[in-house]
């Protein structure tokens, strides 16, 4: 698939079907996040897969915002080290990765950032030194999946040379 197209129909379900992710499809998913790019080529993110359906069920538990996760296929625990300035850019990069490379196999992806840390800490054995930054559920679609990415226009967004005047590529 087309990287541009991927970002152009790339949509996030909460809603999943029983359908199960190919192992290899889980492993693709990981090897994009470990093939990311990190500040200062620091590689500080840690990644927990969760795939059982008791790990799903303490990962909504201990969410504040995620409680649909229980229905994914499985979920990515993203931490960053926060002694890092740009953790949290390097987090959000690995997760496009993620999140492109499962949907170019049209499995569909959300993220959520609510969670209890100090319950999450406990329950899947997160070290001190690392922050959860997000989490990341995965899975095929229960229904099909149409729609139009409501987004402002570009014109509206970038600038040409300072904020506020026209873009050139427009004119």
């Amino acid at each position: 698939m087309d990287v541009f197209e991927a970002i152009r129909t790339k949509l996030e379900v909460r809603e999943f079907s029983e359908k199960k992710v190919p192992d290899e499809v889980k492993l693709r998913v990981l090897e994009a996040a470990r093939l990311t790019p990190s500040g200062l080529n620091s590689q500080h993110w840690r990644f927990i897969l969760v795939e059982e359906r008791e790990g799903l069920r303490r990962l909504a538990e201990t969410s504040t915002t995620g409680r649909w996760i229980s229905g994914a296929d499985f979920a990515v625990i993203v931490l960053t080290n926060p002694r890092y300035r740009f953790h949290m850019i390097d987090a959000g990069r690995a997760i496009q990765d993620m999140q492109l490379t499962a949907w170019s196999y049209g499995v569909l992806s959300c993220i959520y950032t609510g969670v209890r840390e100090d319950e999450m800490r406990r329950v899947f054995n997160i070290p001190g030194e690392l922050s959860v930054t997000a989490v990341v559920g995965f899975g095929y679609p229960r229904r099909k999946v149409y729609g139009r990415k409501r987004r402002l226009p570009l014109e509206k967004i970038a600038f040409s040379e300072s904020y506020g005047r026209r873009l050139r590529l427009l004119e």
